[in-house]
């Protein structure tokens, strides 16, 4: 108790120091503030204007390819896209909200072999329409494979209203003319407004 009382009368004496630890700590904060918001321009720099060539794809670890994905989601217009999949990711790769305030589920399925992989199948989709809505909260829940899709797996997507990104559709998002949303058909109604960049 005596120590306390002490503190409060040193405090007290001096009170233009927790005045300067204060303007440090504002001081701190600020710099810190500043270099996030750097690193974040910086991180939108170098998306923009990404492409890919399908054979840069095709040579890919399956993790680079979801972080390919995950850059063409944010060089499109999508602030928040993330990287998620690994063990335990339920389905979900890459995650993130479009312009419009859409929240995209995106599951990815490399192929080193590309259209001589294997194909897509439906159980891959069942799994994704499993954790695309109900757990992940998805409004657009996608497969992008740089492979190709069986037929039967095509009607499972049809019947559940998820989107296919397969070799062809993902090239023509890779070379970046048009972002995801304006390629593939049936999207849901944005959200909101679009967001001025």
């Amino acid at each position: 108790m005596v120590v306390l009382v002490r503190l409060g009368q040193w405090v007290w004496a001096h009170w233009w120091v927790l005045v300067v630890v204060g303007v440090l700590a504002l001081v701190v904060l600020a710099g810190w503030v500043h270099q996030q918001v750097d690193r974040i321009r910086s991180a939108q720099l170098r998306v923009e204007g990404l492409t890919y060539s399908l054979s840069q794809l095709d040579a890919m670890h399956h993790s680079a390819f979801e972080v390919a994905v995950r850059d063409l989601l944010a060089r499109d217009g999508s602030r928040d896209a993330l990287r998620c999949g690994g063990r335990g990711d339920l389905g979900a790769d890459v995650k993130g909200h479009d312009p419009w305030g859409r929240f995209w589920v995106i599951q990815c399925k490399h192929r080193r072999k590309g259209l001589n992989g294997a194909a897509v199948g439906t159980p891959d989709l069942q799994t994704l329409n499993g954790t695309g809505r109900p757990v992940h909260g998805g409004d657009v829940v996608v497969m992008v494979t740089n492979g190709k899709i069986s037929r039967p797996a095509r009607d499972f997507a049809r019947q559940q209203r998820l989107h296919l990104v397969d070799r062809q559709v993902l090239e023509q998002w890779a070379r970046g003319r048009r972002p995801l949303w304006e390629i593939l058909p049936a999207v849901p109604a944005p959200r909101k407004p679009p967001r001025i960049r």
